[in-house]
């Protein structure tokens, strides 16, 4: 159905949530109720006044454009929650000049998407274009983007579509080629900050009759995790607290459920945390190490850097003890990415626990470092001349590929022959430990050095 989300683009005597009528003209008569939640009536009224998104709405930018009433193009904004993808559609409905009509993909139809495109031709043969939102668009089934495609296409509607999901994986490919693509990124430590003071003195806020302190714009900053609405939300709350008073952190932490937790993502709790998080992993201490990546979640630390860290434990402590502790890693990074907030939460504990538990080794690392210290130090030489390319025109007459020893033809698919330059023959980097898969590679990899340097028969 045609929704009026927390009433966003209400105007006056616009029908209610199941009308059959549509949000009117864009502009008419937006206002800001003073009893909507702060963070509605705090809403970006122009770009100027947009935080956070600079890399998008340069001048002549394709979505300034489209905001300014320029631009042509269907749009899917596509971002984390509070980073402004509502705030850029109720923009275009207040200046583009165009008929706005909201969906919410929650509870809207084919029959609703079919609905607004019937009235949106009505109006395109009377010289009105319509500007068609539609929130939370990756709910949206393959049957209800496919109605959405002849409208786009045609230039019927234009779309402006929002998803917290990478569209890639969410939106058909046909829908994603007819639109631009507009990732919005979380507000930076600085950026929510400036969303704070401006709502403590705007007279759409609390008009200067609070005051917040440093400390306080800080927890909220580290509460709010790169998301302008949470930190508006936060802020509220903490106000009703403070009761016209002044707004600290210990009238933060009275308001909320949970206890502000100290971490500053630039500063000593970012890398103390963060290092317990990966030696906790090392020991082998899973409860330890989920204590950690806990702290990191609530304090608002970004789980891309988290997904990170895994991923190169996975081979820096574990290795080739555990192959699969890598694919574990790097699976729960994937996870991140397309899923996000709060339900990647759970794929981070599951690698957490399986590289926490997994048997440990750091011959990986010590592997590779000990062999980019010997290139270092100048320890490279020839490759030799069997191994070198003998595919283009003369390479044999220069000994090139000559005597090379196909590894399919010898038995056991493991032929006797010199591989590193002469100055590193016999240079053994990888030394497995004994704990896990690497109990079984190390008597592997001992008898694959026996055969190919000739020491004995496969």
């Amino acid at each position: 159905m045609v929704t009026d989300e927390a009433g966003l683009f209400a105007t006056p005597g616009s029908p209610g949530a199941g009308s059959a009528e549509f949000v009117g003209r864009s502009g008419e008569g937006v206002g800001h109720d003073p009893s909507a939640p702060l963070a509605v009536r705090m809403r970006p009224r122009t770009l100027d006044e947009v935080i956070g998104q600079e890399h998008l709405l340069r001048e002549n930018s394709p979505l300034r454009r489209l905001v300014e009433g320029r631009g042509g193009s269907s749009v899917i904004l596509y971002g984390p929650p509070g980073t402004g993808k509502t705030t850029l559609a109720n923009l275009v409905a207040s200046t583009s000049g165009r008929h706005f009509v909201s969906l919410s993909a929650l509870s809207a139809g084919v029959k609703d998407v079919r609905a607004v495109i019937d009235d949106a031709r009505t109006r395109q043969i009377h010289g009105q274009r319509t500007v068609l939102f539609i929130d939370e668009v990756h709910r949206f089934s393959k049957s209800q983007q496919d109605a959405l495609l002849a409208a786009v296409e045609n230039g019927i509607v234009l779309l402006v579509a929002a998803t917290t999901e990478n569209p890639h994986f969410s939106v058909i490919a046909p829908l994603l080629s007819r639109s631009l693509i507009a990732e919005l990124r979380g507000l930076d430590d600085r950026g929510v900050a400036a969303v704070v003071r401006r709502a403590v003195s705007d007279e759409r806020g609390f008009d200067g009759q609070i005051e917040i302190t440093d400390d306080a714009v800080a927890d909220i900053v580290r509460l709010a995790g790169g998301d302008a609405r949470r930190s508006l939300t936060i802020l509220e709350a903490a106000a009703g607290a403070a009761d016209g008073g002044t707004v600290t952190p210990e009238i933060v932490e009275l308001s909320l459920d949970s206890a502000p937790v100290r971490y500053d993502r630039n500063g000593d709790q970012h890398y103390d945390v963060t290092s317990a998080f990966i030696k906790s992993i090392r020991g082998s201490d899973a409860d330890a190490a989920l204590h950690y990546l806990a702290r990191m979640l609530v304090a608002g630390e970004d789980p891309r850097f988290i997904a990170r860290r895994l991923m190169v434990h996975a081979s820096e402590d574990i290795g080739m003890a555990d192959p699969t502790a890598l694919q574990s890693a790097s699976a729960a990074a994937e996870i991140v990415q397309k899923v996000g907030l709060p339900e990647c939460r759970l794929a981070l504990a599951q690698a957490t626990v399986h590289l926490a538990t997994a048997p440990k080794s750091n011959a990986i690392i010590a592997a590779i470092d000990a062999a980019m210290a010997d290139v270092r130090a100048g320890g490279v030489g020839e490759v030799p001349k069997h191994l070198r390319d003998g595919h283009y025109a003369g390479a044999r007459g220069l000994g090139n590929g000559v005597g090379y020893q196909y590894a399919h033809d010898a038995p056991a698919g493991v032929a006797t022959q010199q591989y590193p330059p002469d100055e590193l023959v016999g240079r053994d980097y990888y030394v497995p430990s004994g704990h896990g898969h690497e109990r079984e590679l190390a008597t592997r990899i001992a008898k694959l050095r026996s055969i190919i340097r000739g020491e004995s028969r496969p």
